[in-house]
C-alpha cells in the first residue's frame, strides 16, 4: 500500500503428473525405471549444462561469481520455453576442508536472492564458510531469474485492506483486476512460478554444479521451500537449516491468517510489559488499561485521523501496524506517541527502527527488474502453490467478519479477499510435506512473520527434524543474528550432528531488541519487526 504510510508505525505499501526426479538416483521409488530415466534423459540439456562463470560486477568483490542457468518453464515439457535462473557463489576458503555447497533462500515468496553470499558471509563463521562454497540465486520470475511483472499500479500493490461493508464490493473489484492484470500479462508463466518447480530449479543448479547433495540455509518463506526440496528429492538434502518456519499445512492463505493469530498474544505481552512501565510510557497503569489507551487511540483515529509526522493516520492504518507489537519497547515508544499526536501535542523523535532493506550492492550488480515483481512473484507462487483458496466472494467476507471478532487487532485484514479469490489455477496441486529427513528447524517465541506456532507446525511435518526455541528472541531470522541458537546451527552445517531432542535457549536480555538484524525480505506492504 503506497499510497499512505504510517510512520514509524508500519509501511502499509504493498505479498497432469510432474515428475519429481531429475536423475534416475532421485526418482520416485513409486515411478517405473523406464519412465524415471526417460525424465532424466529429457533433462540432461539442463543437468549437463556447463555454467560460464564470471565476476557478477566490477566493483564486487573478485570471489563473487555468478552464472546464467536454464530450466524449463514446466518441467512436464522440458522442450519448451525456458526459464534463466540467476546463480551466485563465493567459494569455499578451505579447498582442504571443503564439504560442499550451501545454497541460500532469503524468503518471500518473491524474494532475491543472488546477493545473499555477499550480507551473510559476515555473519557466518569461519567453520562454515571453509566447508562451503555459499550459492546464491534468484527464484524464477524473481530479480535477475526471467522477472515477471503484473503492471501494478500503486493501488493494486495496496493489499492490506480492512473489512468493511461499505467498500466489500470495490475490495472485490480490486483483488479481480490485480488477477486480471497478472493474467493478461503473464498468464503463461505464472501457473509454473511455483515452489515445487523451484525446487526442481534447485535440483538442476545441484547437478550444473557437478554436486551429489546440497546443504541449504532458508528464512521464512525460504523453510517452505527447503521443507518441499526435502520432500521431493530426499535423498539429495544432506544438511538443512530452517530458518523461522512456514507451517506447511497453512499454505498460503493461512499463513496470512496466523499474523492475526499471532498478532493477539504479542499484544497482550506487550500491554502487559508497557504497564509495569508506565512511569515512562504513560500509557497505563494496567494491562487493560493499556489495551484501552490502544483502542481509544484507533477509534479517535477513525473518527479523525491521528497527523504523525506529517502523514495523516486512521485507525485502521494503526491496526495494520500490528508487527510492531512484537518488539515491546518499539511498540510502547510509538504508541507513545501516537497518542502525543492524537492530543495536538508537538512531535517526538522517532523510536529506533531496525531496518529490513536488503545490504547495498554495487549499483550496476542488478539489472533493472519491473516495480512490481516482488508484488508479482509474491501473488504468484501464494495463489499457484495450493487450490485451497476460496473462489466465491462472500466466503472472504464471512471470513473477515468472524476474525474480526476473534483477532480484533488485524484479523479482518487478514482474512480479507485477495487476488487468489480470482487467480488462475497453478500447474499442480499443493506439496504435502510428511518426511524424516534431518533438518534443524529455528524460531524466535516472537517473530511478526512466522510466528512461534507457524514453526511447530514445519516441526510437526518433518519428524527427523529438531527444533531450537529461542524464549524471547525478537524479530524475523534467527541465524547470523548473534543469537544462542547460533551455536547449534554451527554445530549441525560443520559436522552434521543433530541435537539429540527439541532445544530451548532463552535471549540475553536487551539482545532481542539490539541484535543485528538480518535484510530478510517481507511480503510487499509487510513491515516486519
Amino acid at each position: 500500500m503506497r499510497n499512505r504510510r504510517i510512520a514509524p508505525v508500519v509501511a502499509i505499501s504493498a505479498v497432469a503428473a510432474l515428475v519429481p526426479a531429475l536423475t534416475p538416483a532421485v526418482a520416485s521409488a513409486a515411478a517405473p525405471a523406464p519412465r524415471a530415466a526417460a525424465a532424466a534423459d529429457a533433462l540432461k540439456p539442463y543437468t549437463q549444462q556447463k555454467p560460464r562463470w564470471k565476476r557478477c560486477d566490477a566493483e564486487a568483490p573478485a570471489n563473487f561469481e555468478c552464472a546464467t542457468v536454464k530450466v524449463p518453464l514446466d518441467y512436464t515439457r522440458p522442450d519448451g520455453r525456458k526459464l534463466d535462473v540467476e546463480v551466485s557463489r563465493t567459494r569455499a576458503t578451505s579447498a582442504q576442508d571443503r564439504r560442499g555447497v550451501l545454497l541460500l533462500n532469503p524468503g518471500g515468496p518473491g524474494g532475491a536472492g543472488l546477493d545473499m553470499p555477499l550480507w551473510l558471509a559476515p555473519e557466518l563463521p569461519d567453520a562454515v564458510k571453509k566447508q562451503y562454497d555459499l550459492i546464491g540465486f534468484d527464484p524464477r520470475g524473481v530479480g535477475r531469474s526471467s522477472p515477471v511483472s503484473c503492471g501494478m499500479n500503486d493501488d493494486d500493490r495496496n493489499w492490506q485492506r480492512p473489512y468493511k461493508a461499505a467498500t466489500f464490493g470495490k475490495d472485490v473489484r480490486w483483488a479481480r483486476t490485480v488477477a486480471e492484470k497478472c493474467r493478461a500479462k503473464g498468464g503463461g508463466v505464472l501457473p509454473h512460478l511455483t515452489t515445487r518447480n523451484t525446487a526442481r530449479d534447485m535440483d538442476v543448479i545441484r547437478a550444473v554444479l557437478g554436486e551429489k547433495k546440497i546443504s541449504y540455509l532458508g528464512y521464512s518463506y525460504g523453510t517452505y521451500l527447503g521443507a518441499v526440496y526435502t520432500q521431493m528429492f530426499p535423498r539429495r538434502a544432506d544438511r538443512f537449516v530452517l530458518d523461522s518456519a512456514v507451517d506447511p499445512e497453512r499454505i498460503w492463505r493461512g499463513m496470512i491468517q496466523v499474523w492475526a493469530e499471532g498478532a493477539e498474544p504479542a499484544f497482550a505481552r506487550w500491554s502487559e510489559w508497557t504497564a509495569e512501565r508506565h512511569a515512562t510510557y504513560g500509557l497505563g497503569s494496567t494491562p487493560a488499561e493499556v489495551g484501552r489507551t490502544f483502542r481509544d487511540l484507533v477509534a479517535q483515529a477513525d473518527r479523525k485521523p491521528v497527523d504523525l509526522d506529517g502523514t495523516l493516520l486512521t485507525g485502521d492504518d494503526i491496526r495494520a501496524g500490528r508487527a510492531m507489537f512484537f518488539d515491546v519497547t518499539y511498540a510502547a515508544e510509538t504508541v507513545a506517541r501516537l497518542k502525543k499526536a492524537a492530543a495536538g501535542g508537538p512531535s517526538t523523535p522517532a523510536p529506533s527502527r531496525r531496518s529490513t532493506s536488503p545490504a547495498p550492492v554495487p549499483p550496476s550488480f542488478a539489472r533493472a527488474v519491473p516495480s512490481d515483481n516482488m508484488d508479482a512473484s509474491f501473488w504468484a507462487v501464494a495463489c499457484a502453490d495450493t487450490r485451497a483458496w476460496p473462489r466465491d466472494p462472500e466466503q472472504y467476507r464471512r471470513d473477515a467478519i468472524r476474525d474480526k471478532a476473534r483477532y480484533p487487532l488485524y484479523g479482518d485484514f487478514a482474512s480479507h479477499i485477495k487476488p487468489c479469490a480470482f487467480w488462475q489455477k497453478g500447474a499442480e496441486p499443493a506439496t504435502k510435506v510428511n518426511n524424516s529427513v534431518s533438518a534443524l528447524i529455528l524460531q524466535n517465541e516472537w517473530d511478526s512473520q512466522t510466528p512461534l506456532v507457524s514453526g511447530q507446525g514445519l516441526r510437526r511435518a518433518m519428524k527427523g527434524s529438531r527444533m531450537v526455541t529461542v524464549l524471547g528472541g525478537q524479530g524475523h531470522g534467527v541465524y547470523g543474528s548473534k543469537s544462542c541458537a547460533d551455536k547449534t546451527a554451527t554445530a549441525y552445517l560443520t559436522t552434521g550432528r543433530l541435537p539429540a531432542a527439541d532445544l530451548t535457549c532463552r535471549a540475553p536480555s536487551g539482545q532481542a531488541r539490539n541484535r543485528p538484524q538480518l535484510p530478510l525480505p517481507v511480503p510487499p506492504g509487510v513491515q516486519e519487526r
